[in-house]
């Protein structure tokens, strides 16, 4: 199921970002198969059995460091349709399985390759965090309160601006590899797509309209009727009421001076608002206002906390959330008409065998008994 099925694809398993962009090409139907150091991966990554990033996915333990472990390798590569992985620039090629190893082997293979500074540049050889990233495209400057800045979690760098520029480019290199019949390499570095990002900022700067400093700007809590608001039981509500005619609505459930409305847009008067949007928020509990402004537009909402989210109303009707085998975790998205994603399977551990999972890759009984010995060899 899946507008994927059929796409087999390799992941050579590395942290966050890439196993991320796996779970996705998962969710969307691809076959994908992790390729797992014989340690289980270590560093940060938990066991793949209890990582939801690991849904959906079969799990091979292979020793990338032998003779036999990257033959086995280059089998399947020479049976996918895409492969990537996440290691530092250089290594893929000094173990004999970088891009022009693998192309050899299959010239409509698309490579994808996951690195927080791309493939390229001074900083290329060096360690880096999701932190580290958007600390260098401009992105957490902007982010927090006027005295520091706030890391946004590690949703903006890692996972926006890295894992789903990896599936977007290596997506796009697929539907080209259809028309030429000829695989490339697609480099996402976490940097790149974290800047990307940031479009909107530049294009607003450039006509007067975003300055740097925090809080200061329409969207980023600067703006009165954009920010987050402490309620009576020490919970928040978020407002975002930009266009004029929500705005109205804002004041109205509020009980505000109407005065406000005509002067949504001045600066001056921010301050003013701020406060007094302050103190009566105060007045009521999170969900008593989430109450007076349900099915309005208003766009005020209760800033729910991850395990309440899955209890909503809204996300409940849509089935946002899906609980497999006791753990409720998010669903596949997005949604299609025609060829709909399934429910993910719950993560499996790394499997010696995997003769029923690669029926369909097609290897020669050569090709499969190389690889139980290396798997074999790589478990023992």
């Amino acid at each position: 199921m899946g507008p994927l099925a059929g796409y087999k694809i390799i992941e050579i398993k590395g942290l966050g970002p890439g196993p991320y962009a796996g779970m996705l090409l998962a969710d969307l139907g691809a076959d994908v198969l992790v390729i797992e150091r014989p340690s289980g991966g270590g560093g940060l990554a938990p066991p793949s059995d209890s990582d939801l990033f690991s849904r959906g996915k079969s799990h091979l333990s292979l020793d990338l460091k032998t003779t036999s472990g990257k033959t086995v390798l280059l089998d399947l590569v020479a049976h996918a349709d895409a492969l990537f992985e996440s290691f530092r620039p250089g290594v893929a090629e000094r173990l004999g399985l970088g891009p022009d190893a693998c192309l050899a082997v299959n010239p409509a293979l698309v490579y994808g390759r996951m690195t927080g500074w791309g493939q390229e540049g001074p900083l290329s050889q060096t360690a880096g965090h999701d932190i580290n990233y958007i600390s260098l495209t401009g992105v957490l400057s902007a982010v927090g309160p006027t005295d520091r800045p706030v890391p946004p979690l590690n949703l903006v760098g890692d996972f926006a601006g890295g894992s789903l520029f990896l599936v977007t480019g290596m997506l796009a290199a697929l539907l080209e590899a259809q028309k030429s019949g000829k695989g490339q390499v697609v480099d996402a570095a976490i940097t790149d797509g974290t800047a990307h990002l940031m479009t909107l900022m530049y294009t607003l700067g450039s006509v007067g309209l975003w300055q740097p400093q925090r809080e200061h700007n329409m969207l980023d809590g600067g703006a009165p009727f954009y920010s987050v608001y402490k309620t009576r039981d020490d919970r928040f509500v978020a407002v975002g009421a930009l266009e004029p005619q929500f705005f109205a609505q804002l004041i109205k459930g509020t009980g505000l001076s109407d005065r406000f409305v005509s002067r949504q847009n001045d600066p001056a008067v921010w301050p003013e608002l701020k406060t007094a949007l302050s103190e009566v928020f105060l007045g009521r509990t999170r969900d008593e206002w989430s109450e007076i402004f349900s099915l309005t537009d208003a766009c005020v909402s209760p800033v729910l906390d991850y395990e309440e989210a899955t209890g909503h109303p809204h996300n409940v009707a849509r089935a946002t959330y899906a609980n497999v085998d006791g753990v409720m975790q998010p669903a596949p998205a997005p949604r299609f008409s025609r060829t709909a994603c399934a429910l993910p399977s719950r993560p499996e551990k790394v499997a010696t065998f995997l003769d029923e999972k690669l029926a369909d890759w097609g290897l020669s009984d050569d090709e499969l008994r190389r690889l139980k010995r290396s798997s074999k060899t790589s478990q023992d």
